[in-house]
């Protein structure tokens, strides 16, 4: 008895697009429909009324991927791509990966076993190469993630000349001791390595020194803001930085608050930089200076890249908005 990956076969089409005609999806082409309607004929193929539901319930299904919800970018980009997909009929289920490549890898498992009809990755932590490879079961995007040479769709914004712009407004206000924060493991090919790019670039150019002790690597909260505040006012006072980049609000906020409870004044006595230009930045005891996503814009090309692929048709990524801003403010 012939199945939907054999009408798929016959038709030259993809089973995802088998499945949507099956179940009266609105965005195929007559021509397509037409084939798919000779396969079946051709091979007297009839859907039983249940594997049509199972169909349904798969075929309307993206699945997205953070490192973690409780982080508010992650927050507001899921949010963007939900009320994004709902418009173009979908529906998403949500995975959290704690940074863990195990947990990313029974994510593409789901798309392997057809219970997603495609993935958003908002976060990569495991080897492209790897990832690549799932591709033959669904669509694949890599939301804000950049990695050059990958054949997946990658929606990004330029994250190491963004980082460096902001460094060097760092040194152009006479700031010269300056530390990073990164939520990467600052690994070849690792998470955040743009950002690290770009203020390597920064300090090279400007002749200033990279410290060690003023490296902090895979820290994404509030509480490891703290404990790198903590880090820095045990330095001997000679050995402190002057300013830092955190490569996150809720890092940025964490040091913010132990420096002020310390007594030190910021930017006085640390001038200190956030990323994602979160809502409550504004509202810090000393306003934050960070740099804004366009978390909007990188949900909506990211849904729309992988609902195009799903069903076979062309979009050109739209990069109007996917633009970062330095936002200017109190702390540094």
């Amino acid at each position: 008895m012939a199945t939907i990956k054999d009408v798929a076969k016959k038709a030259g089409l993809s089973v995802s697009t088998v499945s949507r005609y099956l179940n009266d999806h609105p965005y195929i082409s007559d021509e397509k429909k037409k084939r798919i309607k000779d396969a079946m004929d051709e091979l007297n193929y009839s859907p039983s009324m249940v594997a049509t539901q199972l169909r349904s319930k798969k075929g309307t299904m993206i699945g997205i991927l953070v490192s973690r919800i409780t982080n508010p970018f992650f927050s507001y980009l899921v949010d963007s791509i939900e009320k994004n997909s709902k418009l173009l009929g979908y529906n998403v289920l949500v995975m959290q990966t704690y940074d863990d490549p195990a947990a990313e890898l029974k994510m593409l498992e789901m798309l392997k076993q057809q219970v997603i009809t495609g993935l958003i990755m908002c976060s990569v932590e495991g080897n492209p190469d790897v990832i690549e490879t799932y591709q033959q079961y669904g669509p694949i995007v890599f939301c804000n993630e950049r990695i050059p040479g990958s054949t997946i769709p990658q929606v990004y914004t330029d994250q190491e000349q963004a980082t460096f712009e902001a460094t060097n407004y760092l040194i152009a206000k006479g700031y010269k001791k300056i530390a990073y924060c990164t939520g990467g493991s600052l690994t070849r090919g690792g998470h955040g390595n743009a950002r690290t790019a770009g203020f390597e670039k920064a300090l090279l150019v400007s002749k200033l020194p990279i410290k060690k002790d003023w490296i902090f690597k895979e820290v994404h909260t509030i509480v490891d803001g703290h404990r790198i505040a903590e880090t820095l006012l045990s330095l001997p006072e000679n050995n402190r930085p002057d300013a830092i980049f955190t490569g996150s609000d809720e890092v940025a906020s964490g040091i913010l608050q132990k420096f002020l409870q310390a007594g030190k004044k910021v930017p006085e006595d640390l001038a200190i930089m956030g990323f994602d230009n979160q809502p409550f930045t504004a509202m810090l005891a000393v306003q934050l200076t960070t740099i804004a996503q366009p978390v909007d814009a990188l949900g909506r090309e990211a849904t729309k890249v992988l609902v195009a692929q799903i069903e076979e048709t062309a979009y050109q990524i739209d990069t109007t908005d996917l633009k970062l801003e330095l936002i200017k403010r109190e702390s540094a």
